[in-house]
C-alpha cells in the first residue's frame, strides 16, 4: 500500500511539473515576442537621420520596447493586444513629430514588417 502512495504521489509531481514548465514555454514566447531590440545605428542610417532625430528616436525607441515589455509580463491575454497596439500607436504619434514625410513613411513600413514577423498582438 505504502509503495502504490508513493507511486501516485509521484505521478501528481511529474504532472505538475510538466504544468508548469508548459506555463513557462507560454510566457517565454509571449516576451520573446513582444521583445524589440532596435539596433538604433542601423534604423539611423537607414533612414539617414540627423544627429537630433537620432537621440529623440533612440529615446522613443527604447520607450516602444520598455511598453511592450510591459504588455508582455504585466498584461493578461485578454488585454495585452490593446496595450501593445496603445505603445504602438504612441510609438507613431511621436515618431511622425520627429521625422519628414519621406523617413516617415520607410520607418512605417520597417515596422508594420517587425509587427508582423513578431507576431505582436497575435500570440496569446
Amino acid at each position: 500500500m505504502k509503495k502504490y502512495f508513493l507511486m501516485v504521489a509521484m505521478l501528481f509531481a511529474m504532472n505538475v511539473n510538466l504544468f508548469a514548465e508548459d506555463n513557462n514555454t507560454n510566457e517565454t514566447a509571449i516576451v520573446n515576442a513582444y521583445s524589440v531590440n532596435v539596433n538604433t545605428k542601423s534604423l539611423g542610417r537607414f533612414l539617414d537621420l540627423s544627429s537630433d532625430q537620432y537621440d529623440a528616436v533612440e529615446t522613443v525607441m527604447s520607450e516602444l520596447s520598455s511598453d511592450l515589455m510591459f504588455a508582455a509580463v504585466e498584461c493578461n491575454s485578454t488585454n495585452r493586444s490593446m496595450v501593445a497596439k496603445n505603445a504602438i500607436d504612441k510609438n507613431i504619434k511621436h515618431m511622425s513629430y520627429i521625422l519628414n514625410s519621406e523617413q516617415y513613411h520607410k520607418y512605417l513600413k520597417t515596422l508594420n514588417a517587425t509587427i508582423r514577423n513578431k507576431k505582436i498582438g497575435i500570440i496569446e
